[in-house]
């Protein structure tokens, strides 16, 4: 297959060297201050993406400029380039779970949403995080999987031609060490050749609740080792988020889990050419914090942990692992969750903070706010439900990736 793809990768090569970033980073803040948003409908109408102004100091703060519909209930969840930047994605919790999403820039030169092509997903149902490789391929974590009570499943696709590759998948009734349920979080160290994905919990958040992650060999889609990643086997943490880190940081892999409320880091080993068991290195409950959620490094290497409630963003220095020092909290609303880094039109460096998981209660204040890094200081906030009647569920720069490093 990488074969296949070679001549695909030489017409990108110039991408490529912009494409770095994922690992190596831009040391400069973006001035882009448009955001693409997904969007839950509030009243029945039909979800979509939408493109919002997010700079405080812009006349046009919190206006949305453009808007794609996708369709009733089909709740768009996260927003992601591929590896070079060329294209956009979305994945969906409903619908067909997967779209391609094409844009233009109207005659101001302003991004403008066009449509959204479906992706054929081969059964695969409600897609969550995705994470694309340097040789063509990207990996979906699809939290349904086929469908079953213990279900969920990893799709493989064809970077270029968005054709379905495989998909990966094991119950914990056939294997209880090495198992694939309700993944949501997905990192990959291409230099290690290792994939990670979380066991958060079913669709309906009903059924059932993951308490683990679990490690993938990047080419051969072989199960390795399933983790617990919690303080006890019976402890349904729900792991929603993992990080491996790469590149010049620390070598750990590093996981926030839902219901815990916690980090976990676990260190890689040379010798067995995995990761060892994972351990605690940050209580949220005992600092008065729950649903420990999104993970981001901006261009200081600092690492920023979103906390639904009470919605809050924790910035820790990752630079001397295992220690996880905590340099500073920044204040956000309910179900403070996705995370985007820019510069005002002032030089100021800022956070927009994306905060609603799910419409869940307590976590759905559906506002983005936007933190001064320096001062901690909210410059405002946008109250999508009163102004437009829509929750934001994900958000991401219509100028490229806006984080330094993210799963």
């Amino acid at each position: 297959m990488i074969k296949k793809l070679l001549p695909a990768l030489v017409v990108v090569a110039t991408a490529f060297l912009s494409g770095c970033q994922h690992d190596d980073g831009n040391e400069n803040y973006s001035h882009d201050s448009m955001f693409f948003i997904d969007y839950r409908h509030l009243g029945g109408g039909k979800d979509g993406m939408a493109v919002i102004e997010l700079d405080p100091e812009s006349a046009d703060f919190g206006h949305i400029s453009s808007k794609l519909e996708l369709g009733e209930g089909v709740l768009p969840h996260h927003i992601y380039y591929d590896y070079f930047e060329q294209r956009l994605y979305t994945t969906a919790l409903g619908g067909s779970y997967l779209y391609q999403i094409k844009t233009v820039e109207d005659a101001n030169g302003l991004p403008t949403l066009v449509s959204a092509n479906p992706i054929d997903t081969k059964g695969n149902t409600v897609g969550e995080d995705i994470f694309f490789t340097s040789d063509g391929r990207y990996f979906v974590t699809f939290m349904g999987g086929d469908g079953t009570p213990k279900g969920g499943s990893v799709g493989v696709f064809n970077a270029y031609t968005n054709k379905h590759i495989r998909t990966i998948s094991g119950s914990i009734n056939d294997n209880p060490n090495k198992f694939i349920m309700y993944p949501h979080g997905i990192s990959v160290s291409e230099e290690k050749g290792l994939v990670m994905v979380t066991s958060t919990i079913h669709p309906d958040l009903t059924t059932g609740v993951g308490n683990t992650c679990t490690l993938i060999d990047l080419n051969t889609y072989q199960m390795i080792e399933t983790y617990t990643v919690a303080d006890s086997p019976s402890d349904l943490s729900s792991p929603v988020e993992v990080l491996l880190l790469r590149g010049q940081f620390p070598k750990f892999a590093l996981a926030t889990t839902m219901l815990g409320g916690d980090i976990w880091m676990a260190p890689y080993n040379p010798v067995t050419r995995k990761y060892d068991a994972f351990t605690k290195a940050f209580d949220g409950s005992s600092q008065g914090l729950g649903w420990a959620l999104e993970m981001y490094m901006d261009n200081n290497k600092h690492l920023y942990v979103s906390f639904g409630q009470p919605g809050k963003v924790l910035v820790f220095d990752i630079s001397n692992l295992p220690q996880l020092t905590l340099l500073k909290t920044l204040n956000a609303d309910k179900g403070a969750h996705h995370m985007a880094f820019f510069k005002t039109k002032s030089g100021k460096e800022v956070v927009a903070i994306q905060n609603n998981l799910l419409n869940l209660p307590n976590l759905n204040s559906g506002t983005i706010t936007v933190v001064d890094i320096q001062t901690r200081q909210t410059l405002g906030t946008v109250d999508l439900p009163a102004r437009y009647g829509i929750l934001p569920e994900s958000i991401e720069g219509t100028g490229g990736p806006s984080n330094y490093l993210h799963h």
